[in-house]
């Protein structure tokens, strides 16, 4: 069942629904859990127990090093498992392996047993390497592309609640004198029997690919999975750039300790609270997606991301320059010092951007990946992922040994940042494109958007729309959830901006046939080899932008594409334009600034789409006018 347009009035009220409610509260269970488990031994070994063969300063490093080490080795395997077989079935499994490992961990804590609770951590990370393709590859055969969004955004800020609350949980039962391992064994084991329960709420979600033959050659399937993902160079640099949100991600979480201790000179409370501050953050970014999006896949917020996440890594080295050299902070004595204010609002807002950036790329390759792989695309995801942590390890380890303090690594991550997505930009233009797009309907104009539900989510299609101004194309990109491509007049990329920015969009140029009979064939070929590939065309069938105001004449261009892709059409009609600075009100448009206040409102209403048969320029051109009196 795909869910309609007014299924939901926002992402809170997916989780009183089936479809999703129980797959969220599963998710963040399992991650609750294996936070649980993790802090509690990393306190344990670190704090409690003198073992000669594990040094307390090492034991963070082993416990996450053997975390990570299931996302290397079996990641391409368990992709193949979730297109294979039903997603619901493989989770249902997923969490009776969570029973059984939380069993063998429980006897460990009660026994005291080192190296098995080092074997659990290993198994705890094959169990979320077996999760992690199906959690992603659910949401999209349950969720609609509006719905998408927001679904990712509860995902992404639930797990980052519950990692904070497992961690919250498992250093607050092992440090209970004598007892609290044993907590800690029941804890994790009744956690993991809660999973199970909420799983088996879980709709079916039947298998997309149960004709695939598993291959179980770690190697060999890592590779070709890697190469599915190349196929689409839209989907795979998106991987690419959520795998760099993690290495920026790792690069802090990783240094909290010792940026609490040696910089902020605060006590593992302040620690914690840094910890806090970055949850909360994240789980506030991935939330606002959704309202900021208007419950479309906006990639436009990605760049806006990614520059927030460089600002204010920036101003953290700045923040946390000369702070007084005081004794051993607590809690409340630091938060009563104005300067630590700064360094908290930096972090708060660093990862609030982090969560802006990382949501619509997940819902972009949940979006644009073939459902028969999707789970694949996401097992290739986790092992980027895993490679970029460890490199991101590596690299800040070398940064420290050559004698780099904490607040210069942070400010050449930010640096980094911001020339790592530029590259990521100008090699997957959509994502600058669509920026420019958010930025003008939010920030110059008030945009609202009538029947945007009326464009095709997948398939070829022809846009028709009326002409009033130079910024319409930029409009249309912003309402629609895929890229479009757009037929304009072959003057506009001889302007200096303006034309730069169509050329980057893939925009085709056309000349009047009497004029330049070669551009004006040769756009007719690009039209038509567009729609051959399902892509969404754009034509502005009067020709020109209006001079006065009034819908013109519309020409047959539409007619000769589809006598070759006889494809639906789908009328939009832009209001309340004329008399804008990029309209020709006065003749020449872009000549003054001023004509009208920011934030002025204007608008796009998109028509039922209307059957290739029968349609003419005339019964275009009364849809559109109809739909602009509307």
């Amino acid at each position: 069942m795909t869910p309609n347009d007014h299924a939901h009035p926002n992402q809170f009220s997916l989780l009183k629904q089936r479809r999703f409610a129980p797959f969220f509260w599963t998710q963040f269970l399992g991650a609750g859990n294996d936070n649980l488990f993790k802090f509690a031994f990393t306190v344990m070994v670190t704090y409690q127990l003198q073992v000669s063969w594990l040094a307390p300063k090492m034991a963070g490093l082993v416990i996450g090093a053997l975390f990570i080490l299931p996302f290397l080795l079996f990641s391409a395997t368990s992709g193949q498992l979730a297109d294979k077989y039903d997603k619901t079935r493989v989770i249902r499994f997923v969490k009776w392996l969570e029973i059984a490992i939380m069993l063998l961990a429980g006897w460990g804590f009660w026994r005291v047993d080192v190296p098995v609770l080092l074997a659990c951590v290993f198994l705890m990370g094959l169990h979320s390497t077996l999760f992690g393709p199906v959690k992603f590859a659910y949401l999209p055969q349950h969720l609609s592309e509006r719905e998408l969004t927001g679904g990712n955004g509860m995902v992404e800020m639930g797990t980052f609640v519950a990692i904070l609350l497992g961690q919250v949980a498992g250093g607050l039962l092992v440090a209970i004198p004598d007892v609290g391992r044993h907590y800690v064994a029941f804890g994790c084991v009744a956690v993991a029997l809660l999973g199970r329960l909420t799983a088996q709420a879980i709709p079916a979600t039947p298998a997309t690919d149960p004709a695939l033959r598993i291959n179980w050659n770690p190697v060999t399937e890592t590779w070709r999975n890697l190469m599915l993902a190349r196929q689409n160079p839209i989907v795979f640099r998106s991987l690419l750039g959520i795998s760099w949100m993690w290495f920026f991600g790792a690069v802090f979480l990783a240094q909290f300790p010792s940026f609490a201790k040696e910089v902020l000179h605060g006590d593992e409370h302040v620690a914690s609270m840094l910890l806090v501050v970055f949850s909360i953050g994240i789980g506030t970014g991935s939330l606002l997606c959704e309202v900021l999006s208007k419950r479309h896949v906006e990639i436009g917020l990605v760049p806006l991301g990614a520059i927030g996440m460089s600002v204010f890594a920036v101003d953290l080295y700045f923040a946390s320059r000369g702070l007084p050299s005081t004794g051993m902070l607590g809690l409340a004595a630091f938060m009563a010092q104005p300067a630590h204010w700064r360094v908290m609002a930096d972090l708060a807002l660093l990862s609030l951007f982090a969560g802006l950036y990382s949501v619509p790329m997940y819902a972009l390759i949940q979006l644009r990946s073939q459902p028969s792989h999707r789970a694949r695309i996401i097992a290739a995801n986790n092992i980027l992922n895993a490679l970029f942590m460890i490199v991101s390890s590596v690299g800040v380890g070398a940064l420290l040994a050559a004698n780099f303090t904490i607040p210069q690594v942070f400010l050449i991550t930010g640096l980094l940042n911001a020339v790592v997505a530029f590259y990521i930009f100008m090699l997957v233009p959509e994502y600058l494109l669509r920026f420019v797009a958010f930025m003008a309907t939010r920030f110059v104009y008030r945009f609202k958007v009538r029947g945007d539900k009326h464009i095709p989510a997948r398939g070829a299609a022809i846009l028709v729309c009326n002409h009033v101004s130079f910024i319409d194309p930029l409009l249309l990109m912003a309402a629609s959830p895929r890229p479009i491509r757009f037929i304009m007049d072959h003057r506009i990329f001889a302007m200096p901006v303006l034309g730069w920015f169509f050329k980057l969009a893939g925009a085709i140029p056309i000349a009047p046939q009497r004029e330049d009979p070669g551009t004006c064939e040769l756009a007719f070929e690009r039209a038509r080899a567009a729609l051959a590939d399902g892509e969404l065309l754009c034509i502005f069938p009067e020709g020109a932008i209006t001079r006065d105001g009034e819908l013109g004449e519309f020409k047959g261009g539409v007619m000769k594409l589809l006598e070759s892709n006889p494809v639906p059409v789908v009328p939009l009609a832009l209001q309340n334009l004329w008399g804008s600075y990029f309209s020709r009100v006065d003749g020449t448009a872009m000549s003054k600034p001023f004509r009208r206040s920011l934030f002025s409102p204007v608008g796009l209403v998109v028509g039922n789409a209307l059957g290739p048969v029968g349609v003419t320029p005339a019964s275009l051109r009364q849809r559109v006018a109809q739909l602009l009196a509307s």
